[in-house]
């Protein structure tokens, strides 16, 4: 049996980095979360570069920022570049490496680095696969009924989960990864990739967890001074404002939060199943477990949902690190970690903790090795549509050229985003230096954002709120037979 640690690495989608019991808040049930949280070290400043499902996970998987792996937007059709992937590094130094769940690459069937990959890619026929979830559905009797619900992964109606409980997605990728970890070769440590697709909508959770949720008191929707008249927003978000105000009143609201809930807890009780599998194979102790999220969501506040913004709701993640108990003696348990820290850090992370050489073409940096980042960038979208970020720890400035907009927040003070400092003149050194890093930054025609060392951007031109999506968000039919094309 090799003594080196193993790697359960456990993503979700969506997930919001305040939304645990541990962080506070006042509904949300996370009890295995919360308790690993307190064996383990919590970073509270941890943020997607760009929260979007692919570029964020192109990060994860090459240690890369979107500058270089080259997607800020959604290249759905953009292989990954050729640099050496997480999976890839830690197979090349004998471990065995497996993926269940949403990899989100292409073509699909890449295994970027994996031995095996048992995939789970929400429905996507447009790339001519039928992924392993569709096919256990057919062979249990329910071929084509992943969204036999009826609900779309891009908008936040529910339903109660249609079929019997022990075909929800999550509860087939949690038996999966069970078998994987019991499979595994004995004498090769395991680097085992575990990615759920909730709490990303379709809000399909079953009945007995909606059930939770039921009676339960929800935090009304933040709003700031910026937001509270949609006027005074950044063109974008004054946009994305328009849309979801059509679809999702007070009302709407409640129902899409308790079953948002209810995905999260689903998820959350699932993983002591993964969990005491390992410790019933002997393993608990000698792994290192790192639960995160490709991004969040902003739950209407601000009257917003979804992601693409570098506000809390959307762009600050979990991030929960345990180390094994006899080899990763620098993570500390029950401690929560302030520093900035980003997705292009979970690849060194984790081969450090492991005593694995990083690649030299790891742009982040291990969350435990004394460092400390004075800044963080983030890039999401272009043209009328983009958002910039620079993070120093404290103080965050967004960033939207439309409008020639700017947001900032002092995070101590203010952390739920209420008060925009951009005008305030107790902030304007914080401001300036803010804005100098992030004109420093920019790239690839955003340059054209400046003009004599000024930010100059875009006229105002936002797009979005007319309502009219016949598409209704992308929404899947039944999936038997097979449909050709997405």
């Amino acid at each position: 049996m090799s003594d080196r640690p193993n790697v359960l690495l456990i993503c979700t989608d969506h997930w919001p980095s305040a939304l645990f019991g541990h962080r506070g808040h006042p509904a949300v049930m996370t009890p295995t979360l919360d308790q690993l949280a307190r064996a383990g070290t919590v970073f509270n400043r941890c943020y997607s570069e760009c929260p979007v499902c692919i570029p964020a996970r192109r990060t994860l998987m090459t240690g890369t920022t979107p500058r270089f792996h080259g997607d800020r937007t959604y290249r759905d059709r953009l292989e990954m570049p050729d640099v050496p992937t997480l999976a890839g590094t830690f197979r090349d130094a004998g471990y065995q490496c497996q993926a269940v769940g949403k990899l989100h690459v292409y073509p699909q069937r890449d295994r970027i680095g994996f031995d095996d990959v048992v995939l789970l890619e929400e429905g996507r026929t447009q790339y001519g696969v039928t992924d392993d979830y569709e096919a256990y559905l057919a062979d249990v009797g329910q071929p084509g009924e992943f969204f036999g619900h009826g609900m779309c992964n891009n908008q936040y109606h529910v339903a109660p989960w249609h079929l019997d409980d022990r075909h929800h997605p999550t509860e087939w990728a949690t038996r999966a990864m069970c078998r994987q970890i019991r499979r595994r070769d004995p004498k090769r440590p395991g680097f085992w990739y575990l990615s759920h697709m909730a709490p990303h909508p379709p809000l399909v959770p079953p009945q007995r967890y909606l059930n939770l949720y039921r009676d339960a008191e929800l935090p009304e929707a933040v709003f700031g001074n910026w937001s509270e008249n949609p006027m005074r927003m950044p063109a974008p978000l004054a946009g994305a404002r328009s849309s979801f105000d059509t679809m999702y009143g007070p009302r709407e609201r409640d129902i899409a939060l308790r079953a948002f809930y209810a995905l999260c807890t689903h998820i959350d009780h699932q993983l002591r199943l993964v969990i005491g599998t390992l410790r019933e194979e002997g393993l608990l102790n000698n792994t290192v477990i790192m639960f995160t999220a490709d991004h969040g969501d902003h739950l209407g506040d601000h009257g917003l949902w979804a992601k693409r913004q570098f506000l809390e709701g959307s762009a600050n993640v979990p991030m929960i690190v345990l180390g094994a108990e006899h080899a990763c003696h620098e993570v500390a348990a029950g401690e929560a970690d302030g520093r900035l820290v980003g997705w292009q850090d979970i690849m060194p992370t984790l081969l450090s903790l492991c005593g694995i050489d990083v690649p030299a073409s790891v742009e982040g940096r291990s969350m435990f090795s004394g460092e400390r980042r004075e800044t963080l960038f983030g890039e999401c979208s272009e043209g009328h549509a983009a958002t910039r970020m620079v993070h120093d720890g404290r103080h965050k400035l967004i960033y939207f050229p439309a409008g020639n907009a700017r947001l900032l927040f002092d995070l101590e003070l203010d952390p739920k985003e209420q008060r925009n400092a951009i005008d305030d003149p107790a902030y304007a050194s914080v401001r300036d230096r803010l804005t100098a890093q992030l004109i420093a930054e920019l790239h690839s025609g955003d340059e054209d954002w400046v003009s004599d060392g000024v930010l100059v951007g875009l006229d105002e031109r936002s797009g979005g709120g007319s309502g009219s999506d016949r598409g209704l968000g992308g929404q899947r039919g039944l999936h038997h037979p097979m449909p050709l094309k997405g």
